[in-house]
Parts: C-alpha cells; structure tokens; sequence
C-alpha cells in the first residue's frame, strides 16, 4: 500500500512539471467587453456629436447630432444640424429602427445597414447600442500591452456577423475595431482615438473614424463631446416621442 501511494506521489509531481503555467490572474473576455462599454458611456446618458462625410474629391458634409441611450435597447438621436435636416430623428427599440422626418410626419421604418447620413457610418453606428448586448467573446488574447477580442453577434439581426477589437490594456477602450460580414469580408474599420477626460468618470477617446474598402476613398469621422449621465423616462424611446425629442435639451 505505501509503495502505491508513493508512486502515486511521483505521478502526479512528474504530469504537474509538465502542464503549462497558469497565469495568476485571467481576464474574463465577457466582463472585460462589459467595463469597455461602460468606460465609453454609462448605461444612460446623453451626448452631442459631430459627424463628418469626407469625400475621395475632398468634398465634406457634416451633421450635428444630439443622442441619448437608457438601458440596453433604446437610442434616438436628433439632428440639430445642417438646417435641412434640423429637426429629424433616429430611434432604435432593440432591432427595429425608425427615421422621423417633420415634413412626413409619420416615422418609417430603416435599417441598420442603411445610412440616413450617407458616408461610411450605417444606422446601427449612429444608433449603437452596447457591444456587449449584441456580442459575445469567443476568444481574447494578450499582445503588446492590448487585449485582441474576437466578438461574434449574438443573433443574425446585428449589422456585423463579427468584430476584431484592439483594446487597450491599461485604459481598457478600444484603439481599433474590424467589421467582418458572416461571408468573412472586412465591412469597414474603426479607428478611436484622442483620449478626452468627460468627466463623471468618463475617460474615453474623442474621436471615432472610420474607412471601409467597400468605399474606397471615401472616409467618416465622429467627434463626440458632452458625454453624460442622464435618466430618462419610457416614453422618450417611443414613436410618438420622436417629435418632441427637442424637449430634452431645454
């Protein structure tokens, strides 16, 4: 009996020098893609952003936008900016999406992958929700001080089937993003930068630009500012708040 104990003794010492180490601490790829979200924005907030369409010709065209989020599923964004379109609005309820223009009257409905703006950025980038409520983590590794996610949409509805997302370890915001279609074709790359104290605790780029190889030449840019918390009721995410979303700002 001791001989056999013995020997087991030895086993087990011999298969554990030959396992790999394991790192003291591993980061959870799912709670990490969580804290970037909120490092970006909180749950609930409101935020202005400027948004600029760069033509191969030189030719710009920008938009003022006023956007507010509660919760996971809900984001309407009114343009403030240029005069012709002053007054439109945005909403997403989760999958759907609707584009409020005064002289219709009536909202209709659009989809993520269109563009009420043109240029580079689709719907679901003007109206997007948190990463980590459309993907999940299907692997992260460590390189050169960023964190490499590969995200994978959690239903077909989302605009990308997957995401490549270069984080930054020590800020934990993203540096860069690459937009795959399920046939594996590259949609677009996002590039953020220009780090931005907000404050509130927010600490996050200022910059959002973005080039797609679908649009060659072509080129989008986000600037955001005034990024805060704010609560809003229920009805601001509705059909028939969307006309009045102005209000918010007084």
């Amino acid at each position: 009996m001791f001989n056999r104990v013995e020997t087991m003794k030895r086993l087990l010492i011999v298969v554990a020098c030959w396992l790999p180490a394991m790192p003291a601490f591993a980061v959870d790829g799912d709670a990490l893609l969580v804290d970037i979200d909120r490092r970006l924005q909180p749950e609930a907030y409101e935020m202005y952003r400027k948004l600029i369409n760069i033509e191969p010709d030189g030719d710009r065209k920008e938009f003022v936008l006023y956007t507010v989020k509660q919760g996971k599923d809900n984001v309407v964004a009114l343009f403030l900016d240029p005069p012709s379109e002053k007054g439109r609005s945005s909403l997403r309820q989760g999958e759907n999406m609707w584009l409020y223009i005064p002289n219709v009257g009536k909202p209709i409905r659009i989809t993520s992958l269109q563009s009420v703006v043109g240029g580079v950025f689709n719907n679901s980038d003007l109206l997007r929700l948190d990463y980590s409520t459309e993907y999940g983590v299907e692997s992260m590794v460590e390189e050169g001080g960023q964190y490499l996610l590969e995200l994978k949409a959690r239903n077909r509805s989302v605009a990308y089937d997957r995401l490549k997302m270069w984080v930054d370890q020590q800020t934990r915001v993203p540096i860069k993003v690459e937009a795959y279609a399920a046939s594996g074709l590259l949609i677009k790359t996002l590039h953020y930068s220009k780090i931005k104290d907000f404050g509130n605790g927010i600490v996050r780029p200022a910059m959002l630009e973005t080039d797609s190889p679908l649009y060659k030449g072509y080129k989008s840019v986000m600037l955001f500012d005034g990024i805060k918390p704010r609560d809003f009721s229920d009805e601001v995410f509705t059909l028939n708040y969307m006309s009045r979303v102005g209000e918010l700002r007084k």
